[in-house]
């Protein structure tokens, strides 16, 4: 083998590793980029990367709440282009749901046209519909503009994207989120605004409260749909405590009477995430199954708003326990897994608890409080510096208008002029604004009336201290030049803003951006001030998005469940005698009463009766298959006896390659003896093979060319087995061990061949078969075929059949 480091193939930049190491470090490589940019949401805005960078897309192109809308495909096609490197297929249907009022709880796209409903249509393609930014969107973006986030390079290095959106409410709780990651996963409820921000605000009054706390103020998850949780309280607390757990999540139904006697059953909301369409396959599946007998029809009447009409079977029906059995059989009742995965910081995927993702949420606000104070104050700076530079050119204006008119370079000019002589006309206009306009505080009226004496008799320069009494300190220039900022100002200054009105509005300005900017330092240095801060915007936001929001009250109920005593399906079905009738190739029907079962009855060409039997519509049927599983029907489902009936494989699960052993009533209570072709079976009590699906139960465990050859019901205190070679041995029924499953133990020995039929007896009344001539026979002396479980056995007593069965 050539040594790889030898190889003139391979370049110097090559490195040899071992293949372990290669694919693990790259396999951890993707894991990291799957769940950090793809699949869990980040705590601070609740957002995935895809829909961070179609809102700030759709903020790109102006696309408002109040303005105008886009081709959905201009705005999927930005964000492709732009800020995230997929397919445009899968960033046009997170826009989707994002405008889907029946999959988010607050919406964030405002969409125009098609974009889905709630029975599981798709929404039409990009092409056809528009879209626009929802003002809860807009909350989310406020502040992008003011430093409030971070920016990072977008995919080729050409664009700046936000990390983070600065959120003005916590929603990734409101709005909830689901992904799949590499080996972790999450799902978050959506929930009520105005009850995550009462929690919020009951966090900052208290840092450190109980988890339990704050479900007085988020009693449980607030679903777009509505539906009622029914999950106690308890369980509740302790999903909210952990970040992980479930609520039971039922419809919300009615009862409405439609005259003379007769009701139904309206439902109005559904489950969360439930297609309304495939809901009412699965309940007309119900109904032709007659898994719920006291169910006669389902009809859809939902226009706008769901509404489902369920209609019993008898007006004497109970509604509760009609809508209870529907709970257990159908999706009217689902199951809504939490689990709280979240990015802390973006980076670190983390299990939390409600108190810790509001938390986050709240450390985040604070963040973004401090840098939209900062970055104010950087812009109220640089005004004053400007306004400044502007009250200078005001108080000197003749000499400025004498810069600019005259000098080759206004500009240095401006920046070197010495501003600290206050010229004659500026101390006339201060002592106009004194005596006509208004009193000036602080001012030495003599002083300023001698400075500005047109006469002449005290012309010339002041002491500093008589100008400090003259001139008020609104009309101070600056010690030594203006700024670049400052002379760029003035040299941009318009003529009409010369006037009087002008020069008093800049130091209103100048005032009030010193007043603010005072606030602002006390802000950053007091914790209590920016904790304060924040609950008044947080209350701004639960004003705005509060229950006088459309949509913006509780949705979902919180209530108890209520015990709905459980009815057996026999009590709800009238009891009628029927016959069973399957044939040789599966063929089964129910005829009506008890007929002859002798009689010759009626099957398809080249088939012919097999099983035949009294039974009554409350009874259930246990079929049993070669491969071990058995199956259970109900009787009052079969199909009528006027036609042919239906396959049974239809009806259940069964392969095609499995053969029917035995169709038995199921008694409780009762126990079955099973064995298989190769001589191995046990004792399995009869209420532990009844299956609850279509697929059966699996008990007696079968491989390769072994199949169920025998299953009887346990009558009296010994064993008969026989095998293929007509040998048969007797031993005592507790030989055999009672198990659920499994493949047995051992009934009888063979060289040759395997087992053909078992059966069990009372050893005092003796072993009974059937002879060639159809009577029954008894062998009482059976000392000869007794013996031990697993031995071979003796040659049958003459007479025995020669099909080798007991019966």
């Amino acid at each position: 083998m050539t040594d790889l480091v030898d190889d003139p193939n391979i370049g110097p930049e090559a490195v040899a590793e071992p293949l372990r190491r290669a694919i693990g470090e790259r396999y951890l490589t993707y894991a990291l980029s799957t769940i950090m940019h793809r699949a869990l949401p980040d705590a601070r805005d609740g957002l995935k990367p895809v829909h961070r960078r179609i809102l700030y897309a759709m903020r790109e192109l102006r696309l408002s709440s109040t303005g105008g809308f886009r081709k959905s495909a201009k705005i999927s096609g930005d964000v492709m282009g732009n800020y995230h490197p997929h397919g445009d297929a899968a960033i046009y249907d997170a826009m989707a749901r994002l405008a889907q009022d029946f999959a988010v709880r607050y919406p964030l796209v405002d969409g125009q046209g098609n974009f889905g409903n709630i029975d599981g249509d798709n929404p039409a393609a990009s092409r056809y519909t528009e879209a626009r930014l929802t003002n809860v969107a807009e909350a989310l973006l406020e502040g992008l503009n003011e430093d409030a986030v971070d920016y990072r390079d977008n995919y080729d290095g050409t664009l700046r994207e936000p990390v983070v959106l600065p959120a003005q409410f916590p929603n990734l709780l409101a709005n909830g989120s689901s992904g799949i990651a590499v080996g972790m996963a999450t799902n978050i409820p959506p929930h009520n605004i105005s009850e995550l921000i009462d929690a919020c605000l009951h966090l900052i009054k208290t840092p450190d409260a109980r988890d339990d706390t704050l479900l007085n103020y988020v009693p449980g998850p607030d679903f777009p749909t509505g539906g009622v949780v029914v999950e106690p309280k308890e369980n509740i607390a302790q999903a909210y405590r952990t970040g992980r757990g479930s609520f039971r999540l039922r419809c919300k139904w009615e009862v409405e009477d439609v005259g003379r006697g007769q009701w139904q059953i309206v439902v109005t909301e559904i489950p969360y995430q439930v297609q309304k369409s495939k809901l009412i396959e699965k309940l007309a599946e119900l109904i032709q199954t007659k898994k719920v007998p006291i169910l006669a029809d389902i009809r859809d009447e939902s226009t706008d708003e769901v509404r489902m009409i369920l209609e019993p079977r008898s007006k004497n029906v109970d509604a509760e326990v009609l809508m209870g059995m529907l709970f257990r059989n159908s999706d009217l009742e689902v199951r809504f897994s939490l689990n709280m995965n979240v990015l802390i910081d973006g980076l670190t995927p983390k299990v939390c608890s409600m108190k810790e993702v509001l938390r986050a949420f709240l450390d985040f606000r604070r963040e973004v409080l401090i840098r939209r104070s900062k970055h104010r104050m950087d812009k109220i700076d640089h005004r004053l510096e400007v306004l400044q530079g502007l009250i200078t050119a005001f108080l000197n204006l003749d000499r400025v208008i004498e810069i600019i008119r005259y000098d080759d370079e206004p500009k240095m000019a401006l920046m070197y002029e010495d501003w600290s002589h206050v010229h004659q006309a500026t101390l006339r206009r201060a002592l106009h604004e004194a005596e006509y306009l208004s009193p000036l505080d602080g001012v030495d009226m003599d002083a300023l009336r001698l400075v500005a004496d047109p006469e002449g008799e005290a012309r010339g320069i002041l002491s500093e201290s008589a100008t400090e009494r003259a001139i008020p300190h609104s009309y101070e220039g600056r010690e030594n030049g203006l700024s670049d900022v400052q002379a760029e100002a003035i040299l941009n200054m318009r003529l009409r803003s010369l006037r009087r009105l002008e020069e008093e509005a800049l130091v209103k300005e100048r005032d009030a951006l010193m007043e603010e900017r005072a606030g602002l330092e006390d802000l950053l240095e007091e914790d209590d001030l920016q904790w304060s801060t924040i609950a008044e915007q947080l209350r701004e936001v639960k004003k705005t998005f509060g229950k006088d929001y459309e949509g913006g009250a509780r949705r979902t109920l919180i209530e108890e469940a209520a015990e709905v005593e459980e009815v057996p399906l026999e009590a709800m079905i009238d009891r009628e005698p029927i016959t069973v009738v399957c044939s040789k190739m599966g063929w089964i029907r129910a005829m009506s009463g008890h007929i002859d079962l002798t009689r010759e009855l009626k099957f398809k060409d080249g088939d012919a009766g097999r099983f035949v039997f009294h039974a009554e519509t409350t009874d259930r049927l246990l079929v049993v298959g070669s491969n071990g599983r058995f199956y259970t029907l109900q009787a009052s489902a079969l199909p009528g006896g006027r036609g042919m009936g239906e396959p049974v494989r239809l009806i259940v699960d069964l392969p095609n390659e499995a053969e029917i052993v035995t169709i038995l009533i199921h008694k409780p209570g009762r126990k079955l003896l099973v064995a298989s072709s190769a001589g191995d079976g046990f004792i399995v009590p009869e209420d532990e093979v009844v299956a609850q699906t279509r697929s059966g139960k699996q008990v007696l465990n079968v491989k390769g060319d072994v199949r169920a050859r025998v299953c009887k019901p346990v009558t009296g205190d010994h064993v008969a087995c026989v095998g293929e070679n007509r040998k048969v041995l007797v031993f005592p029924l507790d030989e055999l061990p009672e198990m659920g499953r499994g493949k047995g133990v051992r009934l009888q020995k063979y060289k040759d061949g395997g087992l053909s039929d078992a059966t069990t007896f009372t050893l005092a009344e003796g072993l009974s078969w059937l002879d060639p001539a159809g009577r029954t026979r008894t062998e009482s002396e059976l000392a000869e075929w007794m013996g031990k479980r697993a031995s071979a056995g003796r040659m049958a007593p003459r007479g025995f059949p020669r099909d080798n069965r007991f019966t």
